[in-house]
């Protein structure tokens, strides 16, 4: 008896070494925030070094939201140019991210587990009032990604476990979704462009990421804009130019839109390693500035100056 007691005695002592010996993961590294020029000049924000991922800039260019990565997640804002100080703009739930403005910069829509299973919300910028769920309440996790000129849609991402993900559309008037784009293929990171005629987004139906832009309402034209790969489409304000990553490769693409659509030939502004999403690259790593002069990077702490 006494040796079955020790026996048992020294197994719980291994369970329990065993328990007290499991550590967090590390935390994110330290990331700071840069403004690159179409020549790729840096200049630094104030915004001390944090684990910055998914910045966007307000639509009135004064403001930038960004996720600090870590456990807890959370969005914070600040007024730009500098970035000097922080507001912390989530509080609820231990995953916020992919911070959205609304056109009129006065409201931001993110991703937050909230409610247990990742969902879409949006509350007022300055913080006042609740949060809002924009999205149905499905297994599917939900990315908003960018908002039609009007504010009348919502574009979002959609992480189908049936699909490799997909694009959905939310009404806002009634918070009502419905598919634009789901195949089999990859589809994400929709962008309205400035005049909402058309959505820039990634597909990977060729067998390799690429970005797409296609005419709106419906799926009246698509056209293919990167052809060595490419992710994280985002609009110049002025919607004539297309930009997108290939790598660490930042491109540019001349559009017109009359009397027919054309895409100019993909050249390249600068090449740097800087954050970048993962693959499939849904996400956005970079935000450009309303003139479309300057690009708002993340690079590691410490990396030094181009």
């Amino acid at each position: 008896m006494g040796t079955r007691t020790c026996a048992l005695t020294l197994v719980l002592l291994v369970a329990s070494a065993t328990v007290w010996t499991q550590q967090a993961p590390p935390p994110p590294p330290p990331r700071t925030l840069v403004w690159v020029d179409r020549a790729g000049t840096e200049q630094p924000l104030s915004a001390p070094p944090r684990a910055y991922a998914n910045p966007r800039i307000s639509p009135d260019g004064r403001r930038l939201a960004v996720t600090v990565e870590g456990q807890p997640e959370h969005i914070w804002v600040c007024d730009l140019p500098a970035c000097s100080t922080l507001t912390q703009f989530t509080s609820q739930g231990t995953s916020n991210d992919l911070a959205v403005w609304t056109p009129d910069s006065r409201r931001l829509a993110f991703r937050s587990n909230t409610l247990g299973a990742t969902n879409a919300f949006w509350q007022m910028a300055d913080g006042s009032g609740g949060r809002e769920r924009l999205a149905p309440l499905t297994a599917f996790n939900w990315q908003p990604r960018s908002f039609s000129p009007d504010g009348l849609l919502l574009a979002t991402f959609v992480g189908n476990p049936a699909t490799a993900g997909d694009i959905w559309f939310v009404r806002m008037n009634d918070h009502e979704a419905f598919p634009f784009l789901a195949t089999p293929a990859l589809e994400g990171a929709p962008r309205f462009s400035p005049d909402g005629q058309w959505l820039a987004y990634i597909s990977g139906e060729s067998g390799r990421v690429e970005v797409y832009v296609q005419q709106l309402p419906g799926i009246r034209g698509k056209w293919q804009i990167s052809t060595g790969g490419g992710t994280e489409p985002v609009w110049n304000a002025n919607g004539q130019e297309l930009f997108y990553r290939s790598g660490n490769r930042m491109m540019a693409v001349a559009i017109t839109t009359k009397p027919n659509f054309a895409a100019g030939q993909a050249r390249m502004l600068f090449e740097r390693q800087y954050g970048l999403t993962q693959l499939p690259g849904t996400n956005q790593a970079y935000d450009v500035s309303s003139d479309g002069q300057r690009f708002l990077m993340i690079k590691a702490a410490g990396q030094g100056p181009s």
